[in-house]
């Protein structure tokens, strides 16, 4: 029969999820701190389970001695005797105690040794439970929220979703129930926190994991995915068996196994594209439904130059860019998306300034054009040695035709930099200059509205002036009129040209 300890110890194990062998040393620490409270610091105290009796068994052990000196350690050797007949001087003698005994301050430091032994077990149960589930999906209930993070109660723990994991637009309430992907485990101070994530690429691969069972059986495969978190995705799938389409084993009947993904990522668009082992092949795939005409690999420079018929690019490039984006993300490669016109318009001005260089022969140009340099800024930019296939034809110095390019591209530079100092002012000036007239004009009226508004007196004295001074002054502007009017009809031309725009 099992006694009360025992009892007490199974019941923990199991709700807390601590090992048996954890507590009982837990139990055997809070009693050996409780006996040295009574006995002292320096009594020799051994504490040992009893798997038998299902208790905890306390001993002090105290040496044989003929003359006691200390009487914590020693006991003479009568009263060893009496306690064990076969005992000689040196021997150690082990007395059990009584653990009902060892009173209120003992049995105080014996509860917070066993409260802070069971914090540290749990966390680090806590801790090895959740770090071999690194990379799972699992759910939780929204119990608050702690500065923009979302704290959800996973059960024995509670786990963190910060802002920045966070798909944008997403609200949640307490007592809602969350699905994240469980980002990292970190051991702090205060405990284990599990940190999850709902952004994470992972957190997608997964939710098609769960959902499509070729990919646990292991016969289709997520190769790549790109993501802009509640906006849009793209993933590439793979099948190692030719009977099995690996796009639709991912969108299902009637696209049920998609739309279910779709559903828990709260409407974000995703778009499944056939994986392949051609890069280039793998880019016209991720760039759909867009045609593709031609595309360019720059290996040196990781670099795709992706050419589409003009009615395409729009849909090659996206809403801001979106398409080219994630499908830059899912191939690895930096995109270049050009349509097929301004491509043709490159290519006649590069071809253009080959010829353009002095001494440049037509089969010289059509030569190095056929060797991928389809411009002087790529020639000067060569090596003599690329160059090295001219030698053979007319006998060409290669250092020669490079150093060309190199000047002739120092001359394009220059006459650009001179274009723009050149340049007539630009439209934010212009509007300044009119703001600039518009004020001069409106303190021009100011002044006139300020002679205008003259005293009552003023003007009760000028019409009470005599007849006579009134039509001498009416003959005087009549002449000054006549004379203005002609002055103004000579002068208007020359005004318009110097006004400044």
């Amino acid at each position: 029969m099992l006694s009360e300890i025992s009892r007490v110890i199974d019941q923990v194990a199991r709700d807390k999820g601590i090992d048996k062998k954890i507590l009982i040393t837990t139990l055997e620490e809070a009693l050996q701190s409780a006996a040295r409270k009574k006995l002292g610091p320096k009594a020799d105290i051994e504490v040992r389970f009893n798997d038998e009796s299902g208790e905890i068994e306390v001993f002090q052990f105290k040496e044989v001695v003929e003359n006691i000196t200390e009487p914590d350690l020693e006991v003479d050797f009568a009263q060893g005797r009496e306690l064990d007949p076969d005992c000689e001087v040196g021997d150690a003698l082990g007395v059990k105690m009584d653990t009902t005994t060892f009173g209120r301050i003992a049995a105080q430091s014996a509860k917070q040794v066993i409260i802070q032994k069971m914090k540290e077990a749990e966390r680090d149960a806590v801790y090895h439970n959740f770090i071999d589930r690194k990379g799972e999906i699992l759910n939780g209930i929204v119990q608050r929220m702690e500065r923009g993070d979302i704290i959800v109660n996973l059960g024995t723990t509670e786990g963190a979703l910060p802002v920045r994991e966070q798909v944008p637009r997403e609200g949640y309430h307490r007592g809602d129930r969350i699905r994240a992907y469980i980002l990292d485990v970190a051991l702090e101070g205060r405990g284990p926190q599990v940190i999850l994530s709902r952004t994470h690429p992972n957190f997608l691969m997964n939710l098609f994991k769960m959902e499509v069972p070729e990919m646990s059986e292991g016969i289709v495969s997520i190769m790549a995915v790109a993501r802009e978190p509640g906006v849009r995705a793209k993933i590439a799938v793979a099948s190692s068996d030719s009977d099995i389409d690996a796009v639709g084993a991912c969108v299902g009947m009637k696209g049920s196994r998609v739309q279910n993904v779709v559903h828990e990522l709260r409407g974000e668009k995703i778009d499944i594209v056939p994986w392949h082992a051609d890069s280039a092949k793998f880019v016209c795939n991720a760039l759909a439904p867009a045609q593709i005409s031609r595309v360019i690999i720059d290996e040196a420079n990781h670099s795709m130059e992706v050419i589409v018929p003009d009615e395409f690019l729009s849909v090659a490039i996206g809403k801001k860019g979106q398409n080219v984006r994630l499908a830059s993300k899912l191939s690895g490669w930096r995109l270049d998306v050009k349509d097929e016109k301004a491509y043709n318009r490159a290519m006649q001005e590069g071809y253009a300034s080959l010829l353009a260089l002095p001494g440049m022969a037509v089969s010289v140009a059509d030569a190095l054009y056929e060797k991928g340099f389809f411009s002087i800024e790529e020639l000067a930019q060569a090596d003599p040695e690329d160059l090295e296939f001219l030698q053979s034809m007319q006998d060409l110095d290669p250092e020669a035709i490079i150093r060309s390019a190199a000047e002739a591209m120092e001359a394009m530079e220059a006459g650009e930099d001179a274009a723009q100092e050149a340049a007539p002012a630009t439209p934010a000036e212009e509007d300044s200059g009119e703001a600039v007239e518009e004020e001069s004009a409106g303190e021009g009226e100011t002044e006139e509205a300020e002679e205008a508004e003259e005293s009552p007196e003023d003007a009760e004295a000028e019409a009470e002036e005599s007849p006579e001074d009134a039509e001498a002054e009416t003959e005087e502007d009549a002449d000054a009129e006549a004379a203005t009017g002609e002055g103004s009809g000579e002068d208007a031309p020359g005004e318009e040209e110097t006004e400044t725009p």
